[in-house]
């Protein structure tokens, strides 16, 4: 229940900021001196605050809170309010008609789900069906909506849509159980629909769904699907057996999916196991590859030595990308320059025209003796800015500069922008903390513009200081090389104090709030995570307990101060956990320092080879992003070309040895 609970606490966070406001009366006014809408800003956000609440309103609503561009939002919120407890024909008109006015816009959109539901609860079909829109719809009103057909008799062409929702490999709402209900009144459900549904089930690991829908079959069909969901829950005990006995039948599929469920989790039980196997099961050749594939790349996530020679067991057909990609590692991390080579050859010829394999050809041609050939492909490289290039130009023992773009903003074309109606309505929404309804509001009109526009929409963002708005609308439009306009620094003294009290550089600090929270001090993570820096409550206590600081709320990590303190201090137990070895301690922040623990290497590898065989792909994309992050803020801070000799060094075993770690949660959404 806590990303429920954090998610309800960040949704309550808007309300009881303006309560205080309006309690400190001189504070208000003080600030309506400088922003006219201030005051009207303070009522509607106590009248929604109120509306929320299920209360109706206790005095007439103000002329300027009616003028107000928010007002809609009041409106929607109470007649929500209304709806919630308990809806009537004179409740549904008044929704019907702010539906035909705002119909379009995210407020009239967001209500209409709600009204929906409500139709849907009270059976009011005829009027559901005139409100639904397909293209805003979730799966329980899809569901709703084809159950208002069958109970209006709307029932042409309703087989083929209902047959493919059956079809779905993954649980559905009850609301589809009625759909479901009509096929069987209908004789359509058929043993053989039956099957196909479980079988789209096990394809997508939903054992549970599929167990259940087995015993609506006949012995002999529901016996595979059965087995199939056992080599899914479990792999091994069920790997053992069909090596036990050899006679009993089994769908090379399903082996398959449960072989390489057992190379993923336990590589060294399918490594001990592969040659039992084959000499119990005796299979095709077509079927040997790919066990073979699949243990090859269990072993090279484990990265073990034996991955090499699994993969040369793989035929060409199964040889795809991801094949291809970790034999390539795999080879990297053993030595295997040659094989390295021929592993990248192997790649669609897209893939090896991208940064990360450009500079591993380089790599490899270095390491061949081919000098001349890797000098050129560096040079090339460190031409572009990422963090490939980085690496490139570290090759070449030279510093790196980023070589910014900037984006042409004209002040002018942003004020006209800021002017139109959906804008102000998300920059209200911005200013009363309502992000999720602001970035509604925000994408609804940018969507609306054409490309030039939506160029100089960047610029808006950033003069309202909504960072995240402005690294996301420039990631549409393909713009990441303005460092000026996409890596700013609002947190610049509690970032100071942070850095320096556990000497920490300020630029990582910059570089992994960037990633956690894109700059958002309230964000929450589907998993909980809290802030600036993404910190666990659990984690940030247990930190906070260690540097004798006062244990913080989860309301209190939302202050930047406090986050960033206490994620500058969780990081400096990390470094200091793995020997100070700084793409380490990122791994640990991402994924927890007991999976950074286990991919520690039994002899020193490059930092570049080892980054490139961090399992997680998260991770290893995460730990990448953070380098090149952190290299952008240094070199924005001293405009001077950066050279970060750890990225030279090797990765090792620290002298403290990891598992001595007190906290094995990572501090993000993983």
């Amino acid at each position: 229940m806590l990303p429920e609970l954090m998610l309800a606490l960040r949704r309550s966070l808007p309300l009881l900021a303006p309560i205080a406001a309006l309690l400190v009366g001189v504070g208000a006014a003080a600030a309506a001196d400088s922003d006219p809408d201030a005051a009207v800003r303070a009522q509607f956000l106590a009248a929604l605050a109120q509306a929320q609440a299920g209360s109706p309103p206790t005095t007439p609503d103000s002329a300027a809170l009616k003028a107000y561009v928010l007002y809609p939002y009041l409106r929607a919120a109470r007649l929500r309010a209304r709806l919630q407890r308990g809806a009537d024909e004179a409740v549904d008109r008044d929704v019907e008609a702010f539906e035909q006015r705002h119909a379009d816009e995210p407020v009239g959109t967001a209500l209409r789900s709600d009204w929906l539901e409500s139709l849907a609860e009270r059976r009011q079909w005829a009027r559901f069906l005139s409100q639904y829109r397909e293209t805003s719809a979730t799966s329980a009103l899809r569901c709703a909506a084809l159950q208002a057909r069958i109970a209006l008799g709307r029932t042409q062409q309703l087989a083929p849509q209902a047959t493919a929702l059956w079809l779905t490999g993954r649980e559905l709402p009850t609301e589809c159980d009625a759909v479901f209900d009509w096929l069987r009144q209908q004789q359509l459900l058929t043993p053989a629909l039956i099957e196909e549904r479980a079988r789209a089930a096990l394809a997508a690991g939903a054992s549970a769904l599929a167990r259940r829908l087995a015993r609506e079959l006949p012995p002999e069909l529901a016996g595979p699907v059965v087995q199939w969901a056992a080599l899914i829950e479990r792999p091994q005990a069920q790997i053992d057996a069909l090596i036990d006995h050899p006679e009993r039948a089994v769908e090379p599929q399903a082996l398959l999916d449960g072989w390489t469920r057992l190379a993923r989790q336990e590589p060294q039980a399918a490594l001990e196991r592969y040659q039992p196997l084959l000499d119990a099961r005796r299979p095709d050749a077509a079927l040997a590859s790919r066990l073979a594939r699949a243990l090859a790349l269990g072993l090279a996530w484990d990265r073990r030595p034996q991955a090499l020679d699994y993969f040369a067991r793989v035929s060409d057909a199964d040889f795809d990308s991801i094949a291809a990609q970790w034999e390539a590692r795999a080879a990297l991390w053993a030595g295997d320059w040659a094989r390295a080579a021929q592993a990248i050859a192997r790649l669609p010829e897209a893939e090896r025209g991208a940064p990360r394999w450009r500079y591993w050809s380089a790599r490899v041609a270095e390491r061949l003796g081919q000098a001349e050939a890797a000098q050129a492909q560096y040079a090339q490289l460190a031409s572009d800015d990422n963090y490939y290039a980085l690496l490139a130009a570290l090759r070449l023992n030279q510093a790196y500069a980023p070589h910014p773009q900037p984006l042409a903003l004209d002040a002018q074309a942003a004020a006209q922008l800021a002017r139109l109606p959906a804008f102000q309505r998300a920059h209200e929404l911005y200013l009363c903390d309502l992000k999720a309804q602001a970035a509604a509001e925000w994408w609804y009109a940018f969507d609306g513009l054409p490309p030039a526009q939506q160029r100089q929409a960047v610029g808006l963002a950033r003069d309202w200081g909504w960072y995240s708005q402005v690294i996301a609308s420039a990631s549409r439009q393909r713009v990441f090389d303005d460092y000026a306009l996409l890596y700013p620094r609002p947190y610049d003294a509690p970032i100071a104090a942070a850095a320096q009290q556990n000497a920490v550089p300020a630029e990582l600090l910059y570089a992994i709030l960037r990633q956690e929270s894109l700059y958002d001090p309230e964000a929450v993570s589907r998993a909980g995570a809290l802030g600036l820096m993404q910190l666990m409550p659990g984690t940030a206590r247990r930190t906070a307990r260690r540097d004798a600081r006062a244990l913080p709320g989860p309301a209190e990590l939302f202050d930047p101060a406090v986050n960033l303190a206490l994620g500058a201090a969780h990081l400096r137990e990390l470094l200091d956990l793995f020997g100070g070895q700084l793409p380490l301690a990122i791994a640990a922040y991402n994924a927890g320092p007991n999976p950074a623990a286990r991919w520690l290497p039994d002899v020193p590898r490059d930092v570049d080879v080892w980054i490139e065989n961090i399992p997680y792909n998260e991770t290893r994309d995460y730990v990448q992003r953070v380098l090149w992050h952190m290299t952008v803020f240094a070199w924005l801070a001293s405009r001077q070309p950066q050279k970060p000799a750890f990225l030279l060094a090797q990765i090792e075993v620290p002298t403290v040895p990891a598992s001595a770690a007190p906290d094995a949660a990572p501090t993000g959404d993983r």
